[in-house]
C-alpha cells in the first residue's frame, strides 16, 4: 500500500502543534538524528532542546517542500525519498536533491523537480 503525501506531512507533526518534528522527520527521511541537525545548520541538541527553534523550523519545511515536489512526480513517497537522498543530477554537478537543500538551495530543487514533472530530462 502507498502512502499519500497527506499521511506522510501529518507523521512529521509533533503531536499538539503547528510545528514539525525534528524526530519525526528524521524518521520519514532516514537519517540519524545528528545528520538532520548538520543539514538544519542547528547544533543536535537543539532538536531535542528547542524544536521550535526557527532555522530548525525552516529546514524541516524545505525539506518537506522538496518531497512534495518529489511526491508529485513519484507518487510512491519511499521513492520519492530514494530520489531525493540518492539520485546524482548531472545539472547540479551530480549532487543530490537533500545536498541542495543543506546548501540553502531548496528553490533550485524544487524548480528542478517541476521541470521533470513538466516533461523536461535533467
Amino acid at each position: 500500500m502507498v502512502a499519500l503525501f497527506a499521511d506522510v506531512l501529518e507523521s512529521t507533526r509533533e503531536p499538539g502543534t503547528s510545528r514539525f518534528s525534528a524526530s519525526g522527520v528524521a524518521h520519514i527521511l532516514g537519517l540519524q538524528q545528528q545528520n538532520l541537525a548538520k543539514l538544519a545548520g542547528v547544533h543536535r541538541n537543539t532538536l531535542r532542546t528547542y524544536p521550535e527553534s526557527p532555522r530548525l523550523q525552516s529546514a524541516l519545511r524545505d525539506l518537506m517542500r522538496v518531497l512534495s515536489a518529489a511526491t508529485a512526480i513519484q507518487p510512491d513517497p519511499q521513492r520519492a525519498i530514494f530520489l531525493i537522498k540518492n539520485e546524482p543530477i548531472a545539472a547540479f554537478r551530480h549532487q543530490t536533491l537533500l545536498q541542495l537543500v543543506q546548501q540553502g538551495r531548496t528553490e533550485d530543487a524544487i524548480d528542478y523537480l517541476e521541470s521533470i514533472r513538466a516533461g523536461f530530462v535533467g
